[in-house]
C-alpha cells in the first residue's frame, strides 16, 4: 500500500487532483468562516523552482501545510498577499512537498489521501509505555527529504510538535548544512485558535490567521549545528528570547530553580 501511494503521489495529475478537493474544501474554513492575514509573499515570487526550504512554527496537524499549498498556488497566479477567488486550483503549484510524522499521517483515510499532496512521512518519535520519546530523524528519512530538495521546495517544521516555544531538532540543520538550500522562515499564529489539533474542524470561528513569509536567511554553512539551529528558531520566533516575551511563560520560567534552567 505504501509504494502504491508513494508512486500514485508522483504522478503530477494525480497531485493537481488532490490539491483541488483539498482546496475546495479547506478554503471556506480559510477566507470565510475565519479571516486570513498574508504577509510576505514578495520573498517568494522569484524562487528557483528546487533546494529551497520553508521552516515554520506548527499548531495544527494539517491546517498549517494546506494553508501553505493555498499560498503557493496563489503566488503561482501572481496573486500578492491574499487568495481571493480560488481559480488558483484549476491549475495549483505541485512542486512542493512537507515533511510530517508517520504516526500522523497514518492515523485516519483523510490523512493517507493527504499524503498524496506531497508528504514526507518520517518517524520521529516512538513510545516507550505511556511514554513518547523524541529523536532524531532516521538516515533513510534524511535522504527522503534530500531528495526532494533536489528539485522541488520542501516545508518543515523544526519543532516536530505542536507545542509551542518546543526545542528545535538538529536534524533539520544537519539537512541544511548539507544541501545548503535557500531557507525561507514562516511564522504562523491563530490556528490553535480557529482549529482543532488535527486541524479538520472548527474551534473558534471568526478567528484571525496570520501567515508571515520572512525574507530567506544568511546562513553560514560551515557553522556548528546548534548555532544554524538557534538562528532557525529566533528566525521563527520560538527561541527562548521570544517565549520570556510571554508573560506567564517568562513568569514560569523564572520561577524554576536554577538546576531545572540548566
Amino acid at each position: 500500500m505504501r509504494e502504491l501511494i508513494d508512486r500514485l503521489k508522483q504522478i503530477r495529475l494525480v497531485r493537481k487532483l488532490v490539491y483541488a478537493i483539498v482546496g475546495v474544501i479547506s478554503y471556506p474554513g480559510l477566507v470565510i468562516i475565519n479571516r486570513i492575514r498574508i504577509t510576505g509573499t514578495e520573498h517568494i515570487e522569484k524562487l528557483p523552482r528546487k533546494n529551497v526550504l520553508f521552516v515554520s512554527n506548527h499548531q495544527t496537524y494539517f491546517a498549517d501545510v494546506i494553508t501553505f499549498l493555498h499560498i503557493f498556488c496563489a503566488v503561482k497566479w501572481r496573486k500578492s498577499n491574499r487568495l481571493g477567488i480560488p481559480y488558483y486550483l484549476l491549475n495549483p503549484f505541485t512542486n512542493v512537498h512537507y515533511v510530517a510524522a508517520e504516526e500522523t499521517m497514518r492515523g485516519s483515510w483523510v490523512s493517507k489521501f493527504f499524503i498524496l499532496a506531497g508528504g514526507l512521512t518520517v518517524k520521529r518519535t516512538w513510545r516507550q509505555g505511556a511514554t513518547e520519546v523524541r529523536r532524531g530523524l532516521d538516515p533513510s528519512d534524511t535522504r527522503k527529504i534530500e531528495r526532494a530538495l533536489s528539485n522541488s521546495w520542501v516545508i518543515t517544521f523544526p519543532q516536530g510538535t505542536t507545542k509551542p516555544f518546543a526545542p528545535g531538532r538538529k536534524g533539520t540543520a544537519l539537512i541544511i548544512k548539507k544541501n545548503r538550500p535557500i531557507v525561507i522562515p514562516v511564522v504562523i499564529n491563530g490556528f490553535w485558535r480557529a482549529f482543532t489539533k488535527r486541524g479538520l474542524s472548527f474551534k473558534k470561528k471568526g478567528s484571525l490567521l496570520t501567515v508571515n513569509f520572512k525574507e530567506p536567511l544568511h546562513i553560514d554553512y560551515d557553522a556548528p549545528t546548534e548555532v544554524i539551529l538557534e538562528q532557525l528558531m529566533d528566525s521563527i520566533e520560538q527561541s527562548r528570547k521570544y517565549m520570556m516575551k510571554v508573560p506567564h511563560l517568562a513568569a514560569t520560567f523564572q520561577a524554576k530553580p536554577e538546576s531545572a534552567k540548566s
